[in-house]
């Protein structure tokens, strides 16, 4: 079995500061500020009202104590007030839940929007190197931590410090400085404890983290690729690749589930050891005569209150550095820069004639490796120019140049005389339909994917588009018609039907650029003549720009670009090249005599 030691390893995002995620997350829920500060203000009112039930229960204690028997008319109003300012605390606290869910829900939904968008603007060359498994496992972790983000702050952090804060007052006033100290004393070393232990923690959930993402990755590409990995019968591998990430996370997880019990028994001991010294003195004081009955009361309920928030804050601060880890990821995300931009004066186009030229174009996808040299042509409005040549010299890449997914190393490539760096890319990308020659489709119905080229067209648009693709026949003659779902990338098509797809959708898309990248490659002879009138029809008085390998589909075309290794050497008509009895000339003669061999065959 190979060894997996020197595989790279999922990119991993540059580590922030949680201020600086904090500070990233605030612009969305300052938003709803007249939420949030209602929600504020339901939290106060809460909290008020339970650290106040401690004081009426002390009143309804001494005053029995003193004088049993007046049951009826002050120890009534306490117990009237008690019941209010328990159901208060409950009734505050579910108005601040409810107006704040729409803070939370609608956060959550507005950044994970906002990262899809960012990630669709991202250039080809990001998405080219990505890895699908671990970036979609890393947007649904950073979602979920935003929802434990809030929940944990709001519900528990800031109530928590404030019921602090009140009850140590309360106790300074009412009681002996010795209280303060204690309960101060204790939720500082508690606090200093849980932080410096949490940190510790968070070290060991970025590395679960870092190895979940890679080993969802691993599982995505290995059931994306499933039939290559049957080809070649590597199951055992891919398992073992799988195996290699989840043994790595094991490993993290188990030293992670050890910190929870470090963290939780040692928070258990310091509060323990609290608690004990508080009723100690509250105790000294009631056998002193410095404290009555009712203050010993008072002082074990607001005990009870401190016990309860400390052991929350402790989980929740936990579960805080947890979600700000998971969102870290996330955010760094919409950090990535678009390399690929609008500039600030870009125009819209807007036009239904367009010629296209490339002058003096130079690309390549990194500095080791030029692919385009000097190209040099010019498509003028409503003529047909196709681009011929052997595999690797740079046929396709023409047609991500024009779509702007990349800019030129140097000259330009222009529409109607406008460089395209000129033009928003929206607008551009709306100008040019293209049929790739390696058609993806979504997991979706056929009428969805057809109907993607313009979605907001009628359905009878949609059944001429598909009738000029000649696929309607076969879309009608389906059990489910036009709802047959056609599988992940189109898996349960044949690559001639997903190919007429791809023909009847840019049919339908209607632009005044089109482009064919071995557009029939995947199509018999027969559908392919009948197809190939299709196109040159659509195309009459379009300019289009043909990717060919197949000559006989090209012989048509206003003029045919020879490409080698990134420079053209050869240019003109189908007529014309064989007549310079050059490589356009031999490239002729093998195929007709490929051809015939078939036929003989």
């Amino acid at each position: 079995m190979r060894s997996f030691e020197h595989e790279p390893a999922a990119p991993v995002a540059n580590h922030r500061s949680d201020w600086q995620t904090l500070r990233t997350l605030f612009p969305y829920l300052w938003r709803y500020k007249g939420r949030v500060i209602l929600a504020l203000s339901f939290l106060i009112l809460a909290k008020v009202a339970t650290v106040a039930i401690p004081l009426v229960l002390k009143g309804i204690v001494d005053h029995l104590t003193a004088k049993p028997q007046a049951l009826l008319l002050v120890p009534a109003a306490l117990i009237i007030a008690y019941g209010v300012l328990r159901l208060a605390s409950t009734a505050f606290g579910e108005l601040r839940d409810a107006v704040f869910a729409k803070v939370a829900q609608g956060a959550i939904r507005r950044v994970a929007l906002e990262t899809f968008n960012h990630l669709h603007q991202l250039s080809l060359r990001y998405h080219i190197n990505r890895q699908t498994g671990g970036l979609t496992r890393d947007i649904s972790r950073g979602t979920r931590g935003i929802g434990s983000l809030l929940s944990f702050m709001l519900f528990n952090i800031l109530p928590t410090i404030l019921e602090i804060g009140m009850i140590t007052t309360i106790l300074v006033t009412l009681y002996d400085w010795r209280f303060a100290v204690v309960t101060l004393g204790t939720i500082v070393i508690y606090t200093v404890f849980t932080i410096v232990v949490t940190e510790w923690r968070t070290q060991t959930r970025r590395a679960m983290n870092d190895m979940d993402s890679k080993a969802n990755t691993r599982a995505v590409d290995s059931l994306l690729n499933y039939e290559t990995v049957k080809y070649f019968g590597n199951e055992p591998f891919e398992a073992a690749r799988y195996d290699e990430s989840m043994e790595k996370w094991e490993k993290s997880a188990i030293q992670n589930e050890m910190s929870i019990g470090i963290l939780n028994s040692g928070q258990s001991g310091i509060i323990a050891v609290g608690i004990t010294l508080l009723v100690w003195l509250a105790a000294d004081g009631v056998a002193k005569g410095t404290m009555t009955l009712g203050d010993l009361v008072a002082v074990n309920a607001f005990l009870i209150q401190l016990y309860a928030p400390l052991n929350i804050l402790g989980m929740a601060y936990r579960e805080i550095k947890q979600a700000l880890t998971d969102m870290e990821r996330m955010f760094s995300l919409m950090r990535e820069d678009a390399d690929i931009k609008d500039a600030p004066d870009a125009v819209a186009l807007q036009t239904d004639s367009a010629s296209v030229e490339f002058r003096q174009v130079d690309f390549g996808y990194d500095t080791k490796r030029q692919i385009l040299f000097g190209v040099d042509f010019r498509i003028p409005a409503g003529k047909t120019v196709a681009v011929v040549g052997s595999s690797g010299a740079g046929k396709s890449t023409l047609s991500r140049l024009l779509f702007r997914f990349y800019d030129v190393g140097s000259g330009a490539v222009s529409i109607n005389g406008k460089d395209i760096r000129e033009l928003t890319q929206s607008s551009l990308r709306a100008h040019i339909g293209i049929v790739p020659q390696d058609t993806v489709l979504f997991n979706d119905s056929i009428y969805y994917n057809v109907a993607y080229g313009r979605p907001q067209a009628t359905r009878e648009e949609v059944i001429e588009a598909a009738r000029s693709a000649h696929i309607l026949e076969f879309i009608e003659s389906l059990p489910d018609g036009w709802e047959t779902t056609v599988g992940e990338r189109g898996l349960k098509l044949s690559g001639g039907e997903k190919q007429r797809v791809a023909i009847a959708r840019t049919i339908l898309k209607n632009p005044p650029i089109l482009i064919f990248d071995e557009a029939t490659s995947a199509l018999d002879s027969k559908t392919e003549k009948a197809i190939q009138g299709e196109l040159f029809s659509i195309s009459a008085d379009r300019t289009t720009l043909i990717i060919a390998h197949r000559l006989s589909t090209v012989v048509d075309a206003d003029e045919i670009l020879v490409m080698e290794q990134g420079r053209i050497v050869e240019r003109g008509s189908h007529r014309e090249l064989l007549g310079q009895n050059g490589i356009y000339a031999r490239m002729w003669a093998l195929q007709q005599s490929e051809a015939e061999k078939v036929v003989v065959g």
